[in-house]
């Protein structure tokens, strides 16, 4: 079963995958993504800060600003797990029954 992910989903594998510095092929592999979606996602993350270039290796590496967000991130998913979830609705179905 093919799982859908979220453009936030996407972003937080790049910025995992980009800390430290990497280059573009190594973040589109650990991300799983298409070359063309590398190229939209890799814009968005720059124009916003969260990520940046370095020329003289040709690298990408998460900016304090990318870390902030993936440290967010990752807090949200502890209170949005798919874990926690089922467990409040199946408890909510029961009382109903």
């Amino acid at each position: 079963m093919i799982k859908y992910r979220s453009r936030t989903d996407i972003a937080s594998q790049m910025l995992e995958a980009a800390n430290g510095g990497t280059t573009k092929t190594k973040i589109m592999y650990k991300a799983f993504l298409s070359y063309s979606q590398l190229r939209e996602y890799l814009s968005m993350l720059t124009d916003n800060g969260l990520l940046e270039y370095d020329k003289s290796t040709e690298t990408f590496k998460t900016t304090e600003k990318g870390t902030r967000f993936l440290r967010i991130c990752n807090e949200m998913g502890k209170y949005a797990s798919p874990e926690t979830a089922t467990t409040e609705t199946k408890g909510k179905m029961q009382s109903r029954q």
